[in-house]
């Protein structure tokens, strides 16, 4: 069996997709099984999925939609590694993703989970920003009620914790990750990589989406803090809703591009040269693609 197991749910996410698996399948670390979980999809997901030969993949699908956590509960089912990986349809993994997630898995036992830092990048395919993020799990876990700092594509955990601590279904939209940290982190140890080793795409901002994580969010830190009677964390986590909403509201483009720090020239020609390389991959292996980073990768050599 291999030693990494990754989940990647998809629903018609043709336009993005064939550049994420690639971007998965080029990793220097190769002993993993990559699980594409198709929710469903109407578009060509599935024939993408499939178009890569690679024994590799697992192409689950039964034509139903069942929503984000119930793939996921569904592939951590079916995982046969002893660690797990996420991974998004729409992102981008570089190469030593997983060859520096795993080595601090294998380093150091007592970790359950490690994410990675990440960087934000828009439909053209250019840097935006950085994430804010937080190395240890002493300040992921410092103020609870203001939620974790762990992009969810970017992490990778040991299968028996994700057995242990499932996503919640029915699913908190667009908050799955984050109560799962929040319900998890008593019992868990958690850290981030100090390394950019994820690209995180960042669509058009939607207000509407954005205030459903919101409520979600609120929703269940509610109920847990209620349940572990946090009376003080429950009161910061409704005062920090109360002044993330009106950030919301009035600067939402800003409040969805990162805050980790400036973005340095080293990692935007990392990244230009990382977009160029899995384009002209694609290319050779005449894989569906769209044309969405043509003329970057055309910039950077192609």
């Amino acid at each position: 069996m291999p030693e990494l197991s990754v989940l990647l749910p998809v629903r018609d996410g043709a336009r993005t997709l064939a550049l994420s698996m690639l971007s998965v399948l080029e990793q220097s670390y190769g002993d993993f099984e990559l699980l594409v979980l198709d929710d469903g999809s109407v578009d060509a997901s599935p024939e993408i999925a499939r178009s890569f030969g690679d024994a590799r993949v697992r192409l689950l699908r039964d034509g139903m939609q069942r929503g984000l956590a119930a793939m996921l509960n569904q592939g951590i089912s079916l995982a046969g590694g002893r660690y797990i990986a996420r991974m998004d349809a729409d992102d981008i993994c570089f190469p030593q993703r997983f060859a520096r997630q795993v080595a601090r898995l294998n380093t150091e036992s007592a970790l359950d989970l490690v994410a990675c830092r990440v960087l934000d990048f828009d439909d053209s395919g250019c840097v935006t920003g950085l994430r804010p993020f937080r190395l240890t799990h002493e300040a992921l876990c410092a103020r609870p009620w203001n939620g974790f700092y762990m992009v969810h594509p970017s992490w990778i955990g040991r299968a028996d914790w994700f057995r242990r601590h499932r996503y919640r279904t029915p699913e908190l939209a667009r908050a799955q990750d984050q109560e799962l940290l929040l319900r998890a982190y008593p019992e868990s140890r958690y850290a981030v990589l100090d390394e950019i080793l994820l690209g995180y795409r960042v669509g058009p901002m939607s207000l509407a989406k954005t205030l459903l994580a919101r409520r979600c969010l609120l929703a269940a830190q509610v109920e847990l803090f209620k349940q572990r009677r946090q009376w003080s964390n429950l009161l910061l986590a409704v005062l920090a809703t109360g002044v993330k909403l009106p950030r919301d509201l009035l600067f939402a483009a800003a409040a969805a591009r990162g805050g980790g720090g400036r973005i340095s020239p080293e990692t935007e020609t990392a990244w230009n040269a990382l977009l160029g390389s899995l384009m002209r991959r694609l290319d050779e292996l005449q894989l569906p693609q769209g044309n969405e980073f043509e003329n970057l990768a055309k910039e950077s050599g192609a």
